[in-house]
Parts: structure tokens; sequence; C-alpha cells
């Protein structure tokens, strides 16, 4: 396939370079010599003497060995999803204030004056320096500067991560607090090195395609409209099938089944909050716990009905296929780990693709139709209030809805607080980690605005227009 092609599919070369470690890795997976060529996968990636980025071509090819370690699974016992590549962590320049060249050299001092620590000294021309080894990075100095030449030069990691989870080490590199890190992966997409990457289960979604003797079943989440946008979304599941899926399933119909229930639940209790966004059970857990009685009981739209699958046939596998990292660290739950058994990205779902040299640009379209409207935009910040006021209507129950959407961590991080000191203005919770909805998860091939206008548009390419029956025809 051609590479120029290939890396138009992507926002970002770094994106492209993870794209080409698991590719290579799932290509030998299937040719069944992996284990063999391991050690070659990074020479095959960086042929020769060619330019790199990095010192030398040698310590390119020692970091896609780490990156080939983490497309296979990296440590078994370990179920962290967000990892961090120490030794490619060291382009950054260091984080924290640093004076600018727009110091003027003034008289005023006012840098110096504020800093409770003695941090600021000036040389024989007037300027600021910071001694690092004084500075607590409080700011103050940045805040007062008339010049603002004062700037925080926060990692890209950092800013990126709006828990922070995220700090720097003694060696100058990246590292996560497990304590805090909800596996959104932010980091992951803003890293300009891909220092910071997730742990991928692609082996294991192609040992369960190339066993014969049981079902592999796709769920796949709405967004993926939006994100194939070389071909047609009905190629999309042809290329799914092609690859050895023997059905493919709409993600979007446990949506439907999810914004029924949760209206029931909503009506029952008074005060709700999402349980869809597994970045966003998570932040609940670890930093809001007295609302964990708050969170909707039902279990995630992938979840749902990977459940209902698995019950009706229990010999089967289903691998979930969407944007979400977080996703990877949801199926490790005790709640979910019976239903799903491998949860993959858009990015790792185009290397299998490709792995199997499937262009699915080539593919007659097959037919995905099992979801409502309401249930496909989900996918995208609103979608799941929409829903869910649908679903309250369509089951004629009588209640006065105040859905609060949050549209990323920062906003669901201030609708909590409000919430538990019993101060929002809402009864509902939308809370998704990812701006934008999921439509903005780090998993996604592309990003942007033009996202949502793909899950709009699929949506309304739904036959059944009405959640009520699209849930109901699974019993049928």
């Amino acid at each position: 396939m051609d590479n120029r092609f290939t890396l138009r599919k992507f926002d970002t070369k770094v994106q492209h370079l993870k794209y080409k470690v698991l590719r290579q890795v799932a290509r030998h997976a299937w040719d069944g010599d992996l284990l063999e060529h391991v050690a070659d996968i990074p020479m095959e990636i960086v042929p020769g003497k060619i330019p790199t980025m990095r010192c030398c071509v040698y310590k390119e090819r020692a970091i896609l060995a780490q990156r080939v370690k983490l497309a296979m699974g990296g440590h078994r016992d370990d179920d962290r999803v967000i990892h961090v590549i120490d030794i490619a962590c060291d382009e950054c320049p260091a984080a924290g204030y640093d004076v600018t060249d727009s110091c003027r050299g003034c008289l005023a001092h006012r840098c110096e004056d504020v800093c409770k620590r003695g941090a600021i000294s000036f040389d024989h021309n007037h300027v600021a320096h910071i001694d690092k080894s004084k500075c607590v990075e409080c700011g103050a100095c940045a805040k007062v500067c008339p010049f603002a030449a004062i700037v925080n030069r926060k990692r890209p990691c950092q800013n990126a991560c709006k828990i922070k989870a995220i700090s720097i080490n003694s060696e100058g590199s990246a590292t996560v607090d497990y304590s805090k890190c909800i596996s959104c992966g932010a980091c992951v997409y803003q890293c300009p090195f891909g220092a910071i990457t997730e742990k991928s289960y692609i082996l294991d979604a192609i040992d369960l395609l190339k066993n014969g003797d049981k079902k592999t079943y796709a769920v796949i989440a709405p967004s993926f409209a939006s994100q194939f946008t070389h071909a047609r979304s009905g190629q999309v599941i042809a290329g799914l099938k092609k690859l050895g899926f023997a059905g493919v399933v709409e993600a979007a119909l446990g949506a439907d089944m999810v914004a029924l229930a949760e209206a029931r639940e909503l009506a029952e209790k008074g005060f709700l909050t999402s349980s869809c966004c597994p970045a966003f059970v998570e932040y609940i857990e670890k930093t809001h716990p007295a609302l964990l009685s708050r969170v909707s009981s039902n279990l995630s739209p992938m979840a749902l009905i990977s459940k209902h699958l698995k019950e009706k046939e229990p010999d089967c596998s289903v691998v979930f296929i969407g944007p979400c990292t977080a996703k990877k660290g949801e199926v490790k739950k005790p709640e979910v780990r019976p239903w799903v058994d491998v949860a993959l990205t858009f990015e790792e779902l185009q290397a299998l693709f490709d792995s199997r040299d499937i262009d699915i640009r080539t593919l007659e379209d097959a037919v995905l139709d099992d979801a409502s409207y309401y249930g496909r935009i989900f996918a995208r910040s609103g979608g799941l209030s929409d829903a869910v006021r649908r679903a309250l209507e369509e089951q004629g129950i009588e209640f006065d809805f105040k859905p609060v959407v949050c549209d990323g961590i920062e906003e669901c991080r201030v609708a909590l607080i409000k919430a538990g000191h019993d101060h929002l203005d809402g009864n509902f919770i939308e809370g998704m980690a990812c701006v934008g909805g999921c439509i903005g998860g780090a998993g996604c091939l592309t990003h942007g605005e033009k996202n949502r206008a793909g899950v709009d548009k699929y949506g309304r390419e739904a036959h059944e227009k009405n959640m009520t029956d699209a849930a109901g025809a699974l019993n049928t």
C-alpha cells in the first residue's frame, strides 16, 4: 500500500510510527513467526542508516524495540494501560518557569520582589534568571512581569493531563502517577515524540481470529463513522468480516439499551451520573468516591451489548473496537471481564487491515443497521443526554430532565465538585473525559470538529429511529 496514502489516514507522524510497529507485529503474528522475528522488527521499520530525529539510528531502533514490546502486550501481569518509554522521553526541555528574551532588564524587578524563595537573580544587564534548585513553580513571578517575559514551559504531556497525573522524574523523563491516571490517553496523543503510549492487545485479537473453533464477534463503536474517511462505513464493516470476524455488531445498540435503562433509573433516583465513559467513572472512583452511589448502575454500551452476545452464544468471543484507550482498562474489571475479551483502538484496526493487505476501499459495502439514531450519537458530546431525553419520552416517563453536559475532564471536575456540595443546577451528569466525547479519544485516527459531523450523518442513516424498537429487536 502506498506509504503516502497510509500516512494521510492519521493526524500525526507519531501515530503513523505506532501504526507501523503494530502492523509489523500483526503481520508476523498472522504468519506464526513473530517470536523468530521480534528482534528484526525495528530493522524492518528503520532499515539501514537512514536519517533519524534521534542522535543515531541505533537509539531509534532501541526505542522501537520498546514499542514492539508494548505492541505485543508488554508484561502480562501488568494491567496498566499507559506507559512511558523512558529512552524516548529525553528531547523535551526541562519543565518549569523560564525567562525568555522578552525580559527588558527593567528597574522595577517585580519578579524578584514577589519570589518568596529567592530564586530570581540578575546579570550585569539586569536580565532575570531563575535558580531551578530554589524555584517551586508557584508562578508568582510570571504573573507580575509587565512584559510577560516569564513563561511556564510545561511539557505537552503535562499540559494534556488535566488531572495532574504526570510529573518529571530526576532523570528528566515523564512519570505517571497511577493513583491518579484514568487511562484517557490525552498524554499519548499529545506527546510529540511518542514517548508515552498505551499497551496493545492486538495479538490477543489475532489469536481469537485464528481460532477456527470459536466464533469471534466485533463490537464497533459508532465513532468509527468519523474515522475511516478514505472509505465508506459499509466498507469498514466488510473489512472486519474479511479479517475473520463472524459478525459485526454496533456498540450503539448497547447505547440504546443503556439510555432506556438509564432513563428509568434516573426517574427512580432523581439524580444520576453516566457510566458510559470508563475514564470518567474511574475519575469519580479516585477523586470523588462519595459520589459513587450516584453513578448509573448500568454497564457501558460496549459491555451491555457484549453481555447480550455471550448470553446468546456462550462459546463466542468478543472484540471491542473504538476510539478509547481507557476501554483497555475497563475490560479488565470483574464486572466486564466475562463479556469482552479484547479492546482495540481504531489505530490498531487500521494496522490489522494492512497487516492482511486488506484495502477496504476496494470492498463491497456490508450492511450494519442495528441501532437507532440516538444510540449512534452517543459518540459525541451531548449525544448521551439527547438519548436519555428521548428514552424518557419513548417510555412515557414524566421527569423534569436537567442534564449537565461535561465536555472533557475539566468540565467533569467542576460538575462533580458542585454535585458533591449539592450546588449543581441539574439532575444528570453526562461525563465524557475526552473533549468532544468519544470522537476525541486518543485511539482515533483523526481528531477535530469534522468528526462530530461524521457521527451525526451516520446517526441519520439509522433505519431504526426508535430506541425501544432497536433494543426490542434483540429479543426477536
